[in-house]
This record gives C-alpha cells, sequence and structure tokens, in this order.
C-alpha cells in the first residue's frame, strides 16, 4: 500500500496524487513553503492526509526558523502557521493539526530551540500515527453495517492515500472484506478531478477487491434498479449538528439515497468534527480554477470563452445522513454535541471496543 506522506532525516516525501495511477513520484519537500504548494496543488489531498502534511510543514519551517529561545521560535512560526492554514479553507484538519502544534510548542517552556525542533518532528509523526490506527478502528466500526454480498458505493476518495494509512471511508470496507464478507464496491469517478477513477479505483484494485467504475451521474440509476446497498463516504469537515462537508457531488448521493431508502454512513475522525461550528452554513466552501471543469486530463474539452464554476465541496445536511462513524464509536447526527468536551482525546477508547459488545446501530437491522 502506497503512503501518502512520509518524514525522513529532517525531510518530508510528499506522493504526487495528481500522477496516480500511472506514475508514482515522490516531491521531496525541504521547507514549509513545498508542503503548502503540495496541499493546495492537491499533490496530496483527503482531510486527514492534508493536516498530517501541516504538521509536518510546522515542523519543516522549525528547522529554519532563526530563534533563540522557544518564545522566539514559536513568534517565527506564526507566518508558517498562517501560511499552511490558507492552503485548503474547508478542511478543518489542516487547523487541528496547525493547532495541536502550536500548543506542544507553547507546554515546551524552557526547553531548548533544538529539543523543541525534535519535539515538533515527533508531534508530527505522532499525528501521522494516530491516524492510522484511528482509521482502523473507525474500520471495526463501520464493517457492522456491510453485509455478506452487499454493493457499496463511495463517492471521491477517503482510502489510504487521503490518509495517514487505511483510510477512513475504505476502512470500512477493508475491515469487511478481512472478515471474509463478499462485497462488491462502486466507484464515483468524482469530476473533475477523477479522484474516485485515479485513486479509490486504484486502490481496490491493488487490495483485490471486486469494484465498477461509474461516472456520478450513474448512481441514481443504480439505486433505482436495486443494485447499491449502502453509501460510505469521508468527510473534510463535519459540524456539531452533524451536517458534512465533502468532495461536491456527496450531497446528490445522499439525496438518492433518503429517496430510494438506503442507508448513508460518514467516516469522520473526530479531527474533522468542527465543534466551534453550529451547522453546515458556517463552513467555506472551496472554489477552484473554472479550468479544472473546462478541462480533462490537461486536455480543453468546452468551447474557449465559456463560463465555468468549480465548487469543490458540498454540505450534506444531517437529516440526509444515517450515521457518522467515528473512532469512539457509531453516532447519529444529533449524538455528535456528546462528543465535544473530548473532543481533543482523539485517542481515547470507547466505553465499549468494536469487537465487544455493539451500540445501536443507526441504519440498518
Amino acid at each position: 500500500m502506497l503512503n501518502a506522506i512520509e518524514q525522513k532525516e529532517g525531510k518530508v516525501f510528499i506522493l504526487d496524487q495528481s500522477k496516480l495511477p500511472h506514475e508514482v513520484d515522490l516531491i521531496e519537500c525541504k521547507s514549509w513553503m513545498d508542503v503548502a504548494w503540495c496541499i493546495r496543488e492537491l499533490k496530496i489531498r483527503g482531510a486527514p492526509a492534508i493536516g498530517i502534511a501541516a504538521a509536518m510543514g510546522v515542523a519543516l519551517g522549525a528547522q529554519s526558523a532563526r530563534a533563540g529561545s522557544v518564545e522566539s521560535l514559536s513568534r517565527a512560526l506564526e507566518p508558517v502557521c498562517e501560511g499552511l492554514l490558507s492552503t485548503r479553507p474547508t478542511a478543518v484538519n489542516i487547523k487541528w493539526a496547525v493547532d495541536r502544534m502550536r500548543a506542544r510548542l507553547a507546554s515546551l517552556g524552557h526547553e531548548s530551540v533544538g529539543g523543541a525542533r525534535e519535539t515538533l518532528w515527533r508531534e508530527a509523526r505522532s499525528i501521522l500515527e494516530e491516524d492510522i490506527k484511528i482509521n482502523r478502528t473507525i474500520g471495526q466500526w463501520g464493517a457492522q453495517f456491510i453485509k455478506d454480498g452487499d454493493v457499496v458505493l463511495t463517492h471521491c476518495n477517503a482510502g489510504a492515500l487521503a490518509t495517514g494509512g487505511y483510510g477512513t471511508a475504505t476502512a470500512a470496507i477493508f475491515v469487511a472484506t478481512e472478515q471474509g464478507k463478499k462485497i462488491h464496491v462502486i466507484v464515483d469517478e468524482t469530476r473533475p478531478v477523477l479522484q474516485g477513477a485515479r485513486l479509490t479505483a486504484f486502490e481496490m484494485k491493488e487490495a483485490g477487491i471486486p469494484m465498477t467504475l461509474i461516472t456520478d451521474n450513474s448512481a441514481g440509476a443504480l439505486m433505482r434498479r436495486g443494485e447499491i446497498d449502502l453509501a460510505i463516504v469521508g468527510t473534510d469537515r463535519t459540524t456539531r449538528n452533524g451536517d458534512v462537508a465533502n468532495k461536491i457531488g456527496t450531497y446528490t448521493v445522499a439525496v438518492l439515497c433518503k429517496e430510494h431508502g438506503l442507508p448513508f454512513y460518514v467516516a469522520a475522525p473526530l479531527s474533522s468534527i468542527d465543534f466551534s461550528m453550529a451547522s453546515g452554513s458556517m463552513i467555506p466552501i472551496e472554489e477552484r480554477d473554472p479550468e479544472e471543469v473546462a478541462s480533462l486530463a490537461g486536455r480543453r474539452i468546452a468551447p474557449y470563452g465559456v463560463n465555468a464554476r468549480n465548487m469543490a465541496f458540498d454540505v450534506t445536511p444531517a437529516k440526509y445522513v444515517t450515521a457518522i462513524i467515528t473512532e469512539l464509536g457509531v453516532f447519529k447526527p444529533g449524538e455528535l454535541r456528546k462528543l465535544a468536551p473530548r473532543k481533543t482525546e482523539r485517542t481515547k477508547k470507547a466505553k465499549t471496543s468494536p469487537g465487544g459488545k455493539k451500540r445501536n446501530r443507526p441504519g440498518r437491522s
């Protein structure tokens, strides 16, 4: 399984996902600005993955910052933090990771600058390692909703390439497969950048999981024919009322699931839940270069002079979400508020582990 990001010998290496599936190329990041560029240009994407990248960007920035004390290092890193925060506004994981790095630095007191720099590297690596463990736990919780023989629809890419490893939405698929369930995955192509066609299809093929690639506008027809059993997607930011921001087209999938009586699940690590926002109406929606819509694989497909709009995300209201799968268990959207007091305790175990007595399972009997 390919890793989206790695850290070695004071450098960060990012897998260039814009070249997949046909070329595997690592980008060597020597500065935080290299990391910021990779995030902005979609060389690395997926909410957890860009959060990890941002943390490593802060650690990189600390290496070159001129500082004689931890306090001056903290001041020197503020432009770095703000620069990373500006790269992609919708995904909350960047802010979560940057704030965690700020807090870790602030806790060091009178430690030497050299020691502080090494501590920041350790913190960034911890964020990566924790993410992989969290994703596996999400997979264990989510697999209970996938029955033997099910056909699962997913949108965009919420796999290992979008995270530290193992994925969020795909984690449930991987665990269900490990449990011996025979399932089939329907992969939305996910225009305009084709994360589904290029990345999710690639991951399913590498894992040996049967899958079928479809155009984004085919999902409703397949649901009407009874050829889809459930949908599982990831999230870039979920608000405390359960509204979900995810790749553009997710809202359409959720409405179609509601119309056809199918469960619509969201895999959401706590780092992607923004308890400071009351509802999805507050989420900033990134709009990207219209040329991504007017072109395909670098080739112009629309007439020159035609206006285009490229919304990168949409918001799915909580009423369309069957349940949200976190590392602490499975919750109906209205129950997320219960998690707010422990939002920083990402690795805290749920009261009941996925392998033990199960929580209420919303959406499927």
